[in-house]
């Protein structure tokens, strides 16, 4: 992914790569720097977040798998600085996430969800963070919180599905990019929102955008969601 936004960075008319850091780089005093992509997950993102927060830098961020201390201190942090976290940078999944709340508020609780993830082999989270962001999507519509309503096993359940959960599966598997798919389902039919990534530049395309929209921004906490409504 870095590499990624370093080749979209490099192609965007109105972006200049200013620097490359990893957990290994000590930076010191950063100039004309307006925004700083981080991809680095759990692992670098406090450094990441750190380094906005001493320089007053805005940050955007895709990492996943975020403890809720690490959320939390980024939370903390986009009250001095603009702070935009996603899950998903996918213009298009933003859409989907978007489609996803409509339909749960149209179609009412009746409807079973069940959202199912595909990713590559080597992905670490399960489930990923834009299933459970889609996850969130329903269960805001329900005014309830999505732990209350997830189900992410049924092995070994001998029970019927519980009315109202939303359930998740996960499939790892060769060099899948990204797959998510959002089932509505009732007695007689089912509706299924789908989006499928095929390359990872599609993500690194929507931070650079992402990081385009928050320069110059007044401190707060962002969304994807945000961009889709830039003018």
């Amino acid at each position: 992914m870095g590499q990624a936004v370093v080749r979209q960075i490099q192609a965007h008319p109105r972006c200049k790569l200013a620097l490359v850091v990893d957990r290994a780089t000590r930076v010191g005093a950063l100039t004309d720097i307006d925004v700083l992509i981080d991809f680095s997950g759990t692992a670098g993102f406090d450094h990441a977040l750190a380094l906005c927060a001493a320089q007053n830098i805005a940050l955007v961020s895709g990492s996943t798998g975020l403890s809720a201390a690490q959320l939390s201190a980024a939370r903390t942090a986009a009250q001095q600085l603009p702070l935009l976290w996603a899950s998903n940078f996918s213009l298009a999944v933003a859409v989907l996430r978007r489609l996803t709340a409509a339909a749960a508020a149209t179609l009412g609780a009746e409807y079973d969800v069940e959202i199912i993830e595909t990713h590559h082999r080597h992905k670490l989270d399960a489930p990923s963070g834009t299933a459970l962001t889609l996850g969130e999507a329903v269960a805001d519509t329900r005014g309830r919180p999505l732990a209350e309503l997830a189900r992410y096993d049924r092995h070994g359940s001998t029970a019927p599905r519980v009315p109202g959960e939303i359930g998740f599966s996960v499939v790892r598997a060769a060099d899948v990019v990204g797959e998510h798919t959002v089932m509505f389902a009732t007695t007689g039919e089912r509706l299924e929102l789908t989006h499928r990534a095929t390359s990872r530049e599609v993500f690194a395309r929507g931070a650079v955008q992402a990081a385009c929209w928050i320069a110059g921004r007044v401190p707060g906490w962002y969304d994807i969601t945000d961009v889709l409504d830039r003018a």
